[in-house]
């Protein structure tokens, strides 16, 4: 029994001369390279645009008489007496949102030919995954600080994706057309004749038109974005140290990006005026993206060479904005927050 305890005693001390030993040898290290996985979020993308596929068709609806209307949601023709009371029983409308409180009826009209925009949603965001290599030499030491420079380069996957309903909007004309107080026009969808008899209303609108941005469609389909983003960054950095097993510092400056992106539609344009356009398509792109950044780093010395490594960083690289055919493709890099960690060599 003895001997086993003096066994144990022995052993106990050497693992804590061991332990001592390389505490003793864990000295600030002058170069340090670490590899990590990173993960970013607050990324954002959409669609937007306007293109030959989105100008306005005129509507396609017609008459009980042949005639296409002459607005997006009913018509108000001269009927076969032309109309010199003022008064028509030629006109038609669509739904009973129509009717205001002063006693009119209420015609939207887009001209056939202007350009309908689109902005969608903010697509949906898939985790952006990616991985750095940073490489930080120190310059100078104070007490327990260090001051140096660090370089990384690092990739990041970007993909958004979106499907969905959203507005097609382009400027509107607004008319109303008065007809009887004390009277009730009929039930809508109502179609009148050129030659009546029906329910009559005025024939010329009542006040000045008003023009104004509102909707005169609705987009619905598959928009897709994916994007390569391959990066790098360069600034000073300042690292305190607890102990010899745990330092913090914070860095920051210049940040570029190589960005390949690639973008997908395939959609359907709903008008009010009745039409319907589909629109699909591709296409890819590169570009520079050059901002900054600002990093806090954590570092845990596990043993001589060895260290894990940890990483908060904010990036701002901007916003990137191209056109692809009938689309533009919104992404917003400039607020992005970057998690990482990762394994130091210590030389």
């Amino acid at each position: 029994m003895k001997r086993n305890q003096q066994l144990w005693l022995g052993l106990l001390a050497v693992g804590l001369l061991g332990v001592s030993n390389v505490q003793a040898q864990l000295e600030p290290a002058q170069d340090r390279l670490t590899f990590s996985t990173r993960f970013g979020l607050n990324f954002s993308a959409k669609f937007a645009g306007a293109g030959s596929a989105l100008v306005v068709p005129a509507p396609t609806s017609t008459t009980p008489d042949g005639a296409t209307y002459n607005y997006d949601d009913g018509y108000v023709f001269p009927d076969v007496s032309g109309s010199g009371d003022g008064l028509t029983w030629y006109w038609g409308y669509n739904g009973g949102g129509q009717i205001d409180t002063a006693n009119n009826i209420i015609y939207l009209s887009t001209a056939a030919g202007n350009a309908a925009t689109l902005n969608s949603p903010d697509l949906d965001e898939d985790p952006a995954a990616g991985i750095e290599l940073t490489y930080t030499h120190e310059f100078s030491v104070s007490e327990n600080f260090r001051f140096g420079c660090e370089g990384a380069l690092n990739f990041l996957n970007l993909s958004f994706g979106g499907s969905g309903p959203y507005d097609l909007t382009a400027s509107i004309t607004t008319d109303g057309y008065a007809f009887t107080p004390g009277t009730t026009p009929p039930g809508y969808p109502y179609q009148g004749s050129f030659n009546g008899p029906g329910y009559v209303i005025g024939s010329t609108p009542v006040g000045p038109s008003t023009t104004a941005m509102g909707t005169v469609g609705t987009a619905n389909g598959t928009r897709d974005f994916e994007g390569t983003l391959w990066g790098g960054r360069v600034g000073p950095y300042a690292e305190y140290y607890f102990s010899k097993r745990l330092s913090v510092s914070l860095s920051g400056g210049l940040a570029v990006g190589w960005l390949h992106s690639s973008a997908s539609w395939n959609e359907t344009f709903t008008f009010t005026g009745g039409a319907v356009v589909n629109d699909s398509g591709e296409g890819s792109d590169d570009a520079l993206l050059v901002g900054g950044y600002l990093a806090a780093n954590v570092y845990w010395r596990m043993a001589e060479h060895w260290s894990a490594a940890g990483s908060v960083q904010f990036q701002s690289l901007g916003d990137y904005d191209e056109a692809f055919g009938t689309r533009s493709v919104e992404v917003d890099l400039s607020q992005s927050f970057l998690f990482s960690l990762g394994v130091s060599y210590n030389f």
